[in-house]
């Protein structure tokens, strides 16, 4: 990671401090990075395009002004652009596993779909959400005899340990879904003095760099290709997904798009007027398939997918269901 790197959040998180103040904070909290305060200030006055000339030779997070995207001088937005990931072109033949709700996962659902991304050789791997179940975060009632939050943090970075020396080469993502997310939302709402401390991070609690494990935002949508990825739980809202979850995700996105969260295994396909097809998928689950919330008659499964992305960003997907451990 380069210093400019190290900056880069601190300026987003803080945009209002000034040059002095920011680089003492950064350089506090990363001083082995940089030789003193001043050092860490130059940075971030590059990055603010604040420094002349030196400005002009790196990316930098400022934005010149104009006289006419705010020809009526209305007050500062806030707006947001969401911007889709896009995978690397050489993440193309990929292994999707989503909703392992570690503690609760399903030791013989897991092993059937890594022996089989190992047996592909994939190059990829992107865990589609909810990888931890963070269950005493939970909104909902919860049962004290349940495993703590430590045991979960231990089980995860064991998994992630695992899953790195098993595929050793190849580029794992994790799109958070909104298990995942319970850790920030308590974070924000029972410590917030801590919360933008990244010592307090997920990544830093799981230690995802040293298994080189990149981490994307749930309000991400990820692109392999012309395919869609999200764990999906912003497509479906509240308690009940459709019947055909699939075909529920298409009515929302309207474009080839696949999913996990609903831990059923679905596809829907459609053509437009012009005669371009769309297809919009559900994956099953690798965790237990009779969870608290939902004992009885959901309809759970078992499974993963395998996708392949070609030259001219078009792809393939087999989505596959897991029966007792083996592949149907």
């Amino acid at each position: 990671m380069t210093k400019q790197d190290i900056c880069r959040p601190y300026l987003e998180r803080f945009p209002n401090h000034a040059d002095l103040t920011l680089a003492k904070k950064i350089y506090k909290e990363n001083d082995i990075a940089f030789k003193d305060v001043e050092a860490c200030r130059t940075v971030v006055r590059i990055l603010r395009g604040h420094a002349g000339k030196k400005t002009s030779k790196i990316k930098t997070l400022h934005k010149p002004k104009t006289n006419d995207t705010n020809p009526y001088k209305l007050p500062e937005s806030d707006e947001k652009e969401r911007k889709p990931f896009v995978l690397p072109t050489a993440c193309n033949n990929i292994l999707l596993i989503s909703d392992l709700h570690i503690p609760y996962h399903s030791i013989d659902a897991i092993t059937a779909a890594l022996d089989y991304g190992k047996k592909e050789q994939v190059n990829t791997i992107i865990i589609n959400g909810d990888l931890m179940d963070f269950y005493m975060m939970s909104r909902f009632e919860k049962d004290p005899r349940k495993r703590s939050i430590k045991f979960e943090f231990d089980s995860t970075k064991e998994f992630l340990r695992i899953l790195r020396a098993n595929f050793p080469k190849a580029s794992i993502y994790w799109n958070k879904g909104n298990h995942d997310t319970r850790y920030e939302h308590f974070l924000m709402a029972k410590a917030p003095e801590i919360f933008d401390d990244p010592y307090y991070a997920l990544s830093e609690r799981l230690k995802l760099s040293e298994e080189r494990i990149n981490l994307i935002d749930d309000k991400t949508i990820i692109k392999a290709g012309k395919l869609s990825i999200h764990h999906g739980h912003l497509f479906f809202r509240g308690f009940m997904a459709p019947v055909n979850s699939a075909r529920g995700l298409f009515l929302r996105t309207k474009q080839s798009t696949i999913c996990s969260h609903v831990h059923k295994v679905s596809e829907h396909t459609e053509t437009t007027l012009s005669g371009e097809l769309i297809t919009c998928w559900s994956t099953g689950c690798l965790a237990e398939l009779s969870p608290d919330y939902s004992p009885f008659a959901n309809n759970y499964a078992h499974g993963f997918a395998h996708i392949k992305v070609h030259e001219n960003k078009n792809y393939s997907v087999k989505n596959y269901r897991i029966v007792n451990g083996k592949i149907l």
